[in-house]
């Protein structure tokens, strides 16, 4: 299991290989405001994991098993930001997900994703739910 700060730099990793061809330690540190060092630390102990495959100074390439728990992780986020959204949160949506993706178990990730799904497929409790909270206001 890894700790929110490698869950963290895994999915950087895995977003950035969305749309790159080759991953640098230098768009994490910038990415994630995180000195160099502490990039190459974290890249090597995700490397022992078998999350991705990194020699200092090279590329980083994500595993198999990396391409999977990264796209778990974003996936994670996303739905977080969604669910705030659908519950009318007053927040910094990215910042609020961020906060709470490494806390939640996976079975409240999964009640969640329910949530969310149900209430996309039935817009009238959604609005019913916005209604109840002006009603609150």
């Amino acid at each position: 299991m890894l700790t929110p700060s490698l869950e963290d730099y895994l999915e950087e990793i895995y977003r950035f290989s969305l749309s790159l061809d080759t991953v640098r330690v230098t768009d994490i540190s910038n990415r994630l405001k995180v000195a160099l060092p502490s990039v190459t630390k974290a890249l090597y102990k995700l490397r022992d994991e078998g999350y991705i495959l990194y020699e200092r100074y090279g590329e980083i390439k994500l595993t198999h098993e990396g391409k999977e728990f990264g796209y778990y992780l974003v996936t994670r986020n996303q739905l977080l930001q969604e669910f705030l959204a659908l519950i009318c949160s007053k927040c910094d949506f990215a910042a609020e997900a961020e906060a709470m993706e490494h806390y939640l178990s996976t079975a409240t990730i999964d009640a969640i994703k329910t949530l969310v799904d149900f209430m996309k497929l039935n817009p009238s409790w959604q609005q019913a739910f916005k209604d109840f909270i002006v009603l609150q206001s």
